[in-house]
């Protein structure tokens, strides 16, 4: 948001990339040439890749160099000619007409300005990760975060501001550490008084910091919820000043994102926009707040909300996906712990639309991450399980954000064990209350979701089935090949291959492929450079060697994640086919026994 008005990128599914649009007087416009397409690739995951000026906007392009769009001519203006680096986290700052970025180079990270005649200055380096760049409203401090290896930003991270001068350049830069060891994430100026979202007391919550003296961290009066989620991405926004005190604020409820709107002057805070179950990217303008709403029955929508009222309105975007008769809508399901001290698990279970006498058969969704989570929000998957006949249940698992700093971090060590005993439990749990048939209950992931499904196979006689897309085989090979940003990611969700080398060798699937005894099914992206394809490659040949009968789905022209639409029709074929053919054998060996 700025004077220049509002901003938002939408996929173009044909070509599988983000296009800017700008909310006119006539309504929502495309800006910029047609060949424009807005990514940032910081981390590998991006994010932050436009920030709103006086006069246009500023982006990130595929090519990872910055441009400015001007307005009203939508004219393009590219400001970087910096070949091999990558930008993300923008932000503008007014005062001095450039934007804020963080600049990732050369296996290292720098915050750094660029002018609107394409001058770069480096504010900030040293540190090894950078995110969240903020500006104050007189543009005298800059607020960032940073984080060292080999943790990730949801594990240890800290807060840092500095006094800009008028040069632009920054000085006075000092370190704020929190009461006790913390994630925090998303610093931002009401005024000149910053706030932030920390975890030290269990929880994302919002924190007042003073500053001026010597750094007291402040308490606001919210509940015990988390405020955000894993910063995966640069330039998440999850709370937003809206004048005179008052804020906009985010919280997870058992896996539902809320909207909140509390008054400066009362002190009362309001839920607002109760048909969405996932707020992003709050900022707020006059007597508005705009934000991307997600709901169970629609496409995600650009929201418009009157902060007198808490009206929302739909300016871009929210088209009904499928009616609310024919859509299965998210059933909060909370699964008791089994053991004294351990935490009870949620999810959202979907019930078939497609008729019949007998109990359903169950699909249950391991997301990815693992540090992050499912959400009651409209996937066409799910849908198109439920509309065959399929029950459907998104579980977050140990691990899962949204659910405090514990339950965050209860993975540690514990990956493809925790995780797996969730899925396991919530299994038995539906089948106990008859919600789906216990004797055909299918297990499917993506990414690290495909390896938890591949562990669940191996050492669960439970899942009738199992699907791994784009799954991880082999996390030893994953390690020595990944990215900077998740370099130390591995050892904390295993632990040290030197210090832990019985448990990495129990954990990885490739080394226990002959356990696998059910049938398994695999898709993989040819041009994949996250799980690389040898992993899934090198999977099936060992299940074969097993004397195992692997599905193998390849996607040539795919990376991780698949994004042509016919690709993703075909996976779902496959994918139906082989669920279908196998839930009906199960059917047909219960009958026999019976």
């Amino acid at each position: 948001m700025a004077p220049a008005g509002v901003f938002w990128l939408e996929t173009d599914p044909a070509r599988g990339c983000n296009t800017l649009w700008h909310l006119s007087d006539q309504g929502p416009v495309r800006l910029g040439p047609d060949d424009l397409g807005i990514r940032s690739r910081v981390n590998g995951y991006g994010g932050g890749a436009l920030a709103a000026a006086d006069s246009g906007v500023f982006v990130v392009g595929e090519d990872q160099q910055i441009r400015f769009v001007s307005l009203p001519d939508g004219q393009c203006h590219n400001l970087t000619d910096d070949p091999g680096a990558a930008y993300g986290g923008l932000v503008a700052d007014q005062s001095r007409r450039r934007v804020l970025a963080v600049r990732e180079a050369e296996g290292k990270q720098q915050l750094v300005a660029v002018s609107m005649l394409g001058e770069r200055s480096v504010l900030h380096s040293g540190l090894d990760f950078y995110s969240a760049p903020a500006v104050s409203a007189d543009g005298s401090q800059v607020a960032w975060t940073s984080w060292q290896l080999p943790d990730m930003p949801w594990l240890r991270s800290r807060l840092w501001t500095a006094n800009c001068s008028e040069d632009g350049l920054l000085d006075q830069g000092r370190e704020w550490p929190t009461p006790s060891e913390a994630s925090v994430q998303q610093p931002v100026f009401d005024g000149n008084q910053l706030w932030v979202l920390s975890d030290h007391g269990g929880w994302w919550q919002p924190w007042h910091i003073d500053t001026s003296g010597e750094g007291a961290w402040h308490a606001t009066e919210s509940p015990a919820r988390d405020h955000g989620n894993a910063p995966w991405q640069l330039g998440e926004s999850h709370h937003c000043p809206t004048g005179s005190g008052s804020w906009a604020r985010v919280r997870y409820c058992n896996g539902t994102g809320e909207l909140w709107l509390s008054s400066g002057e009362t002190g009362e805070a309001i839920r607002v926009a109760r048909g969405f179950g996932d707020f992003r990217c709050l900022q707020s303008a006059g007597e508005h707040l705009y934000c991307i709403g997600r709901a169970a029955t629609r496409l995600d929508a650009v929201l418009q909300i009157d902060l007198e009222t808490g009206q929302a309105r739909t300016i871009a975007g929210g088209e009904e996906a499928m009616p609310e008769p024919r859509a299965a809508l998210p059933l909060d399901i909370e699964i008791p712990a089994l053991n004294p001290g351990e935490a009870s698990i949620h999810g959202f279970f979907y019930t078939p639309k497609l008729a019949t006498p007998d109990v359903p058969p169950l699909i249950l969704i391991a997301h990815g991450g693992p540090t992050s989570a499912a959400y009651p929000v409209f996937n066409p998957q799910v849908q198109y399980w439920c509309q065959r006949g399929f029950a459907v249940a998104e579980i977050n698992y140990r691990g899962s954000t949204g659910f405090g700093r514990e339950f965050r971090l209860a993975l540690e060590g514990r990956w493809g064990d925790a995780d797996v005993a969730d899925m396991e439990r919530a299994a038995d749990h539906l089948a106990s209350f008859g919600l789906a048939d216990g004797r055909r209950v299918f297990i499917q992931g993506r990414s690290s979701g495909g390896y938890t499904a591949l562990m669940a196979m191996i050492r669960s006689r439970r899942f009738t089935a199992g699907a791994s897309m784009f799954g991880v085989t082999d996390p030893m090979r994953l390690r020595a090949m990944t990215h900077r940003f998740e370099s130390g990611y591995l050892d904390w969700l295993l632990g040290s291959p030197e210090k832990y080398p019985e448990r990495w060798q129990e954990r990885t699937p490739l080394l226990h492929a002959e356990r696998i005894t059910a049938p398994m099914i695999f898709f993989q992206g040819g041009q994949d450079r996250v799980v690389v394809p040898e992993q899934t490659r090198a999977m099936t040949e060992a299940m074969k060697a097993a004397g195992r009968a692997p599905e193998l789905h390849w996607f040539e022209d795919e990376g991780h994640g698949f994004r042509r639409q016919a690709n993703q029709a075909g996976m779902l074929e496959w994918m139906f086919s082989f669920y279908r053919k196998h839930s009906q054998k199960a059917n047909d060996q219960a009958e026999n026994l019976s």
